[in-house]
């Protein structure tokens, strides 16, 4: 059982020098998500009490093998995202999760447990963690329906484990459908959306943009509901506390581009996103121990997000209008791309167009 618990000083080890590679956020190993080695493939591999599946989501390595095991019960289905062994949008989930542990944003954020420290259980979730919060609900929650919808095996139920005296987590999916159905309801119907796209006679790039619209419509459920973790954003300095909601507002985006989260477009977005928890006297982009692509991310978010917050949420509801078909939402994704990864792309071209693209829907 070691190769999936793993020892707390192999996982040290493999920490510290993944760390030390780069000034910017590690999130590959050898070309896989970290640590996925030391991951399990195989559900019966994870805790079984009264023939009911505990896995606990509270150690990282039982909740990236959520991942796994999802992504590995989906892959026939996902024939129309490419032919190669890492285009299903899931892939996405387990590179934000290992960018979370890496950059230290899995930690106990009052420092009143060494969980998730060097110094104490490297591959603790804190429950007092907001990032391991929201990541809860796009963990958690797309296992348990993926389970529910038969993808891993006819009748398997799970239950999630929870710390002693945590009792602000759903663990079922009983218990999560009624806690939040709308996020259930919207996971299932993308499980479902995989079984019938299997069947359908669409073209395959129109399945794959229905399949990513199921897909992100999922995503977006599970940011609504984890605005149950807000309360734990009082644990971090305001500079994170801003960076964290850019980062969510920039969902918005991606998720009405129908974003192909593939690993390597996965990669290419979440790499540049700073590699640290963020001080309050942290200013982008002058922030020094930081790379310059890391930088450069934390600018455009808070300007996507500042000019939106100015506009009245304007900014966010001309991209929806603008991502109306299946080639404005490719242009889209190509756009997001020139915004985030190309320093030299001015931010009022990209006014510009999204405002002659909503003339076209």
């Amino acid at each position: 059982m070691c190769r999936f618990m793993l020892c707390p000083t192999v996982l040290g080890l493999l920490l510290a020098s993944a760390v030390s590679l780069s000034s910017s956020a590690v999130i590959l190993e050898n070309g896989m998500p970290v640590l996925w080695v030391h991951t399990t493939g195989l559900v019966t591999d994870l805790p079984i009490q009264n023939g009911v599946l505990t896995p606990d989501p509270w150690h990282f390595l039982h909740r990236m093998s959520l991942y796994r095991l999802m992504i590995a019960a989906t892959d026939p289905f996902m024939g129309s995202m490419g032919t190669n062994a890492t285009d299903s949008p899931l892939w996405g989930l387990p590179l934000q999760l290992g960018w979370m542990l890496t950059s230290g944003r899995l930690a106990d954020p009052t420092g009143a447990t060494t969980c998730g420290l060097e110094s104490g259980d490297t591959m603790c979730i804190s429950t007092q963690s907001w990032w391991g919060c929201v990541n809860y609900y796009a963990s958690a929650l797309p296992f348990l329906s993926a389970a529910q919808q038969g993808f891993l095996g006819a009748g398997v139920q799970v239950q999630m484990q929870v710390p002693e005296g945590v009792t602000d987590y759903c663990t079922t999916y009983a218990d999560c459908a009624a806690q939040y159905p709308d996020a259930m309801s919207t996971w299932d119907a993308f499980f479902q959306g995989l079984k019938s796209a299997a069947e359908s006679e669409l073209p395959e790039n129109e399945k794959k943009d229905a399949l990513l619209g199921l897909y992100w419509a999922a995503q977006m459920a599970s940011t609504q509901a984890s605005a149950t973790c807000n309360a734990k954003q009082g644990h971090y300095s305001s500079a994170e506390v801003s960076f964290a909601n850019s980062w969510q507002n920039s969902a918005e985006y991606v998720s009405a581009a129908h974003f192909h989260s593939n690993l390597e477009n996965s990669a290419m977005f979440i790499t540049p996103l700073p590699s640290r928890v963020l001080q309050a006297t942290d200013s982008a982009p002058n922030i020094a121990d930081l790379s310059q692509e890391e930088n450069h991310t934390l600018s455009i978010f808070s300007w996507m997000s500042s000019v939106n917050s100015l506009l009245g949420g304007t900014l966010v509801r001309l991209w929806k209008s603008a991502m109306c078909s299946v080639s404005t939402r490719e242009r889209g994704r190509e756009m997001l791309g020139q915004l985030l990864l190309n320093p030299s792309f001015a931010t009022n071209t990209f006014l510009s167009i999204i405002t002659g693209m909503t003339t076209s829907c």
